[in-house]
């Protein structure tokens, strides 16, 4: 305890990705981690882990990438899986106008069992399925919404592997400034052994 954080010492966070049914998050997952597009229609059922290690400005990072299932009667038993989240990870389709509308009470859901609650929690919103010619949620919509709340936007395509890295990697590097800025003030606050008026 009290020691700096060495840059040796890996870090494990969790991302969680949630957002409407069929959106593609298990794709996502799959073609960021495995770098294959997944064409399995089944329903993501609570949620399933999957991990991936990286390196983010010279720190081992270990992401521990929980996918939910967007099912509205799974919503109750995947907002238990929020808990212990450093970062997360919105996804709507862009072929599907509902799941975009849908992403403010995705975001004020996880926001509210998050806890602490920071504005400023590590976030990004995926468009997800931008290979498909049937578009109905343009990009400047989107852009506004994000930009409204200050969370990075990606337009991606899990199945053209569009995107996709640069949108966890992203995810990771801010999940990191901030677990940091917690390890730090969480340091300096335990190590405050001088009295505060000097003799």
């Amino acid at each position: 305890q009290g020691l700096p954080m060495d840059a040796n010492k890996k870090v494990d966070l969790k991302i969680i990705i949630i957002g409407a049914l069929g959106v593609g998050k298990t794709s996502l997952l799959h073609q960021y981690v495995h770098k294959t597009f997944y064409e399995d229609y089944r329903t993501t059922l609570g949620a399933s882990i999957l991990t991936k290690v990286l390196a983010v400005e010279n720190t081992p990072l270990k992401l521990q990438i929980w996918d939910t299932g967007g099912q509205e009667r799974f919503r109750s038993m995947v907002s238990t899986f929020y808990k212990g989240s450093d970062g997360c990870m919105l996804a709507f389709d862009v072929t599907d106008r509902e799941s975009f509308e849908a992403l403010d009470n995705w975001r004020d859901d996880f926001l509210d069992k998050v806890i602490p609650r920071e504005q400023d929690f590590p976030m990004v919103v995926l468009g997800n399925k931008i290979d498909l010619s049937d578009r109905q949620v343009p990009k400047e919509t989107a852009s506004a919404w994000c930009k409204e709340k200050d969370i990075p936007y990606f337009e991606v395509s899990a199945k053209n592997n569009i995107n996709v890295a640069e949108a966890f990697e992203t995810l990771a590097k801010q999940a990191l400034t901030t677990y940091k800025g917690i390890f730090e003030s969480y340091l300096t606050d335990s190590i405050k052994l001088t009295p505060n008026d000097k003799p």
